[in-house]
């Protein structure tokens, strides 16, 4: 027996490859027929999206979203199929909350694929391609890049994504992203590298899609969680319909707290976490946060059995 809690974490945008999961959706129905139902509920076939590309075409917003929901989801489903246990906390990255509210039983699962491709739709339709721009921000404090984003001056330019010491996302207009990583060199940044998006997420910009959101998510039946879900905006554990919806349209335009996210699982006694989706993004993350919490990813299937039969025991 354990005596650690445990937490799943869903990954968000940027973990997504043509391909990813390929050993799974061979192996495992459960993962197959996830990808199916997605399809269904979206109208055209996401699994040989996922599986054969072109990459353009998955790395669009309002296909990436449901595309990295979707892998997700499916790897949980496998993981409750396989009898693993129920983790004590869910958080997921920017986009992977909806993996977490799929995961607690908050959203259906062909509402969430159908939410996650509006919110990509609104997303570039608030700023539309080229106007917006993200960058990573590695080797300055928090307090610098604040100071490097104020000398956009009065082009848009935050900090957004405080995803480990010394690795921060700034977005905002193309011009004050510029400005930003200039700023950022200046003041000794190891790199300044912009990130291959299409709209600048979690900004002030996307205050007109979080509105049309909001519209969207009130028309959706939710429940309460299930499990406790650490949420973006603030790192907090929340069950409740009414915060999770207020949060979810609020995190569009707000930063995500990621390095206080992993502060707060492990100030609650979680040792140990895995990683629900493609990639091994999250587990570097922790990595550098929080060196007491192990991170076991699930993509692979060696990988998967060897964690859902360590956890079962």
């Amino acid at each position: 027996m354990t005596d650690h809690k445990r937490a799943f974490l869903f990954p968000g945008q940027g973990s997504q490859a043509v391909g990813m999961l390929g050993d799974m959706i061979a192996n495992a129905d459960v993962v197959r027929d996830t990808f199916g139902e997605a399809g269904e509920a979206l109208g055209y076939d996401l699994l040989d999206l996922v599986s054969n590309g072109p990459e353009d075409s998955l790395n669009a917003t309002e296909r990436t979203q449901p595309a990295i929901l979707t892998a997700s989801v499916a790897l949980w489903r496998l993981w409750q199929h396989k009898g693993g246990p129920v983790p004590d906390y869910l958080a997921g990255h920017s986009l992977g909350e909806y993996s977490a509210l799929v995961a607690a039983g908050v959203l259906k699962f062909a509402d969430a694929v159908r939410l996650v491709e509006k919110r990509g739709q609104l997303m570039q339709s608030a700023v539309p391609a080229g106007e917006g721009g993200m960058a990573a921000i590695i080797g300055l404090t928090d307090e610098q890049v604040l100071e490097a984003c104020a000398a956009a001056g009065t082009d848009v330019c935050e900090a957004v994504n405080f995803n480990a010491p010394g690795q921060v996302v700034i977005a905002g207009s193309k011009a004050g992203v510029d400005k930003g990583m200039a700023a950022a060199k200046e003041l000794g940044a190891k790199r300044a590298l912009p990130l291959a998006v299409s709209a600048p997420s979690h900004c002030v910009l996307m205050k007109p899609a979080a509105e049309s959101l909001a519209a969207e998510l009130a028309s959706i039946d939710l429940q309460p969680a299930q499990i406790p879900i650490v949420q973006n905006v603030d790192a907090r554990a929340y069950t409740e319909v009414a915060i999770l919806r207020t949060n979810l349209v609020e995190q569009l335009y707000r930063p995500v707290q990621w390095v206080q996210t992993v502060q707060n699982l492990a100030a609650e006694g979680v040792g140990e976490a895995f990683e629900c989706g493609p990639g091994k993004v999250l587990a570097g993350l922790v990595k550098r946060i929080e060196r007491s919490m192990t991170v076991s990813p699930l993509e692979q299937p060696s990988a998967f059995e060897d964690a859902v039969n360590a956890a079962r025991n």
